[in-house]
Order: structure tokens, then sequence, then C-alpha cells
């Protein structure tokens, strides 16, 4: 079989096994670098030190599969149902974190390709990768054809917007190339930038992570910074604000991966989470995305969403967090208390500061003190006024 031969033979089975865009690439140093480097330098990866750590390996497809010669990138379709606006109490979750775990099932779907490929060509090397190798993933995407990389800094394509996972079938087999993608379809539109609510986009094309709320609610492990936390909103789990809001979203085709569509967890109930030690913890997310933020993370964001709400039903719940075993826990929910105007809620942070041994904690219930008292001044002069 010939290269275009073979390569419309891979993209025919990849659309058999649900992938919805395919496009073929060289093996090469990405065009993006250099970019990727400015952005490491200017520390807008945040604690994601991985990244740093195998900066190297980013420049050459080959650290990813020796001898590599050609990538065939690949997209899957993750939009399904209209998301529901969270009540009080309740947490978004971001569109892609609904169903099953798309590591396991992309590698199962890479597998089953990767041996498609291999029954053609038996003495090919390959590898799929699903987001977690060396590997810039938009910027191949872009050389084989699949779409621009918008001001938000995520892929979009026409057709299906950007609603989507990308991952990549590596090979030391030569495949017939796809045109790069060479036009930029953003326009003057700039939705994604006016939108995000904590401002994360420090120019159009260039994220800072560490303002981002996927960033903080999933990859950061230590406390979420306070300036940050209104802007937090109701999001317990990632964000999807600056795609929804995308006009190439607004026609984007729906998806009927039956894996991908939502479980029980959006929106997701979350006073519920502090009654769940690790076992229960696991036992419920184990194989979900939620995963990732593990049970510190996730309730330490769902204290922030509480907090934001100004929740006086969760006080219960929020007083248990702040006796949890975990800080991170202790003084998210302190935070929390402390915008909620209830004496229950300044009672509970007052028992605990008499207790809190962690500076950090301790820190955040006399910061949160501080803010239930001038609650309650606020409150006292409100009503003075109005007699």
């Amino acid at each position: 079989m010939d290269r275009a031969a073979l390569t419309a033979h891979l993209k025919e089975q990849a659309r058999r096994l649900g992938f919805d865009l395919a496009g073929a690439g060289p093996a090469v140093t990405p065009t993006g670098i250099n970019r990727f480097r400015e952005w490491l330098a200017a520390g807008y990866a945040g604690e994601m030190r991985y990244l740093a750590d195998r900066a190297e390996a980013y420049a050459d497809p080959g650290s990813v599969l020796a001898g590599a010669r050609s990538l065939l990138v690949l997209a899957m379709n993750y939009r399904t149902v209209t998301p529901v606006a969270p009540r009080e109490g309740y947490g978004r979750v971001s569109r892609y974190a609904w169903g099953r775990d798309y590591h396991d099932l992309i590698h199962q779907r890479l597998a089953a390709l990767a041996d498609a490929l291999r029954r053609e060509a038996p003495a090919a090397n390959v590898r799929g990768v699903v987001d977690t190798a060396p590997l810039l993933e938009r910027e191949f995407a872009q050389l084989a054809g699949l779409g621009w990389i918008g001001k938000n800094t995520l892929v979009l394509n026409r057709s299906v917007g950007s609603w989507f996972f990308l991952a990549a079938l590596l090979t030391d087999v030569e495949l017939e190339y796809d045109a790069p993608h060479g036009t930029d379809h953003c326009g003057t539109c700039t939705a994604c930038l006016d939108a995000c609510p904590t401002q994360a986009f420090v120019a159009p094309y260039v994220l800072d992570s560490r303002r981002c709320i996927s960033y903080l609610t999933i990859e950061l492990r230590t406390s979420v910074p306070a300036e940050l936390r209104a802007g937090v909103g109701d999001w317990v789990f990632g964000c999807d604000v600056c795609q929804e809001v995308c006009p190439w979203n607004h026609r984007a085709p729906a998806s009927s991966q039956p894996d991908l569509q939502p479980a029980d967890s959006n929106p997701l109930e979350l006073a519920s989470l502090f009654a769940l030690g690790e076992d229960d913890f696991r036992a419920r997310f184990r194989h979900t995305p939620l995963w990732r933020a593990k049970r510190r993370g996730l309730l330490r964001n769902a204290a922030i969403v509480l907090g934001n709400q100004r929740a006086v039903h969760a006080i219960a719940a929020l007083s248990a967090g702040l006796n949890d075993g975990e800080p991170l826990v202790r003084g998210a929910c302190a935070w929390a208390l402390g915008q909620v105007d209830d004496p229950a809620a300044a009672r509970a942070l007052k028992d605990r500061l008499a207790i809190e041994q962690d500076v950090l904690v301790r820190k955040e219930i006399a910061t949160a003190l501080h803010a239930a008292s001038t609650h309650s001044a606020a409150a006292c002069a409100s009503e003075g006024a109005g007699g």
C-alpha cells in the first residue's frame, strides 16, 4: 500500500473508531516551539513544572517515538447536551469532564488504530498519545490541517468549533501529508478574551495559566489566590467560558459517543462531598476526569463555590470541612464561611481557631472572621439607616 492509500486507510479507520477529524503531518520541530519557550520563561505555566522539566523534548517528536517521521493528528468531539445552569449548592463542571475519563476511551481507540497500521506495515513503529506526552498537539493539529489556534489558545475548526479532544498517532512510516491550515478565522473578534472571569489572557493567543479557572481548579495543588476566588464563580472543576462565547462553537455538532454523555456530576452537588472519605471519593470519581483534582482539590473548589454563593444552607458541610484532615480543605472552608453572613458560620470559625495548628489555616480563619464581622457591621448600619 502506497503512502496516499495507507493514509486514506488510516483516516477511514479513525472515523470508524469515533474520531471526527484526522490529518497527517511530518514529525518536525513544531513552528511554535519558541513561543512555548517564551511562555515558560514568563512563568505562565504556574505549578505545572513538568512542562519545564521536559521543555527540550517538545522540540522533537522523536522524544515521543524514536525515529518518528509522521503524525496522524486526531480530534474527537465531546460536545453533548446544553449545560444546565446550577442552582445554589451546585457547581459547574467543564463539558469535557461529564462522562468517562477520555484518556481511557481514546487510548483504546488509538490502540486499535495502531493495530490497523501494523496490519498494513508490519515493521512499523507506532505510538498513540493523548495529552500526556511532550508533544505540542495544537501546533501539530494546525500543521496537519485540522484548524487554527484561536485567541483563546485552543484549536478551532470551522465545522466542529473547539469542543474536541486532541490525540496523535506517531509512526516511523511516511504518510501523505495534509496541507497546513494557514488562515486564522478569529478576525477582530475578542469575545473569549473579554469574557474570561479572571482576565487570564494577557494578550490574544497568550494565556497566563496562573489566572485560568481550569488551572486553578484542576492543576493548582495549593490554595487559590484570594484575589481570584470570586472570579471562580460557580465553576467547581474546569471552565468553559472562553469556548461558550466563541462564535465558531454556536453550531458545533453534538457527539453521539455513549461514554461522553453526561453522568450525574453536572451540575455537581457540593455539600455532600465533605462527607466523602478517601475511599468514598475514589469509588465515585476514580474513572472520571474529576479524579485529577483529587479529594483535597475538589473539596477546596467546592468550598470556594459555596462561599461565592453565600450558601447559608451549607454552613454545616463547610463546618465539617473546617475540621477536615487536609489543611487545604480547612483553609478553603474557612474562607467560605467568612463569606456567609450568619452567626453559626462565625461560631464555627472561632471554635476551629481555638485548636488550629497550621499557620496558613489560622491566617485564613482570622481573615474570615474579619470578613464576617464586616458583614455584621454593614448589616447593622443598614438596619439603622432604614430605621
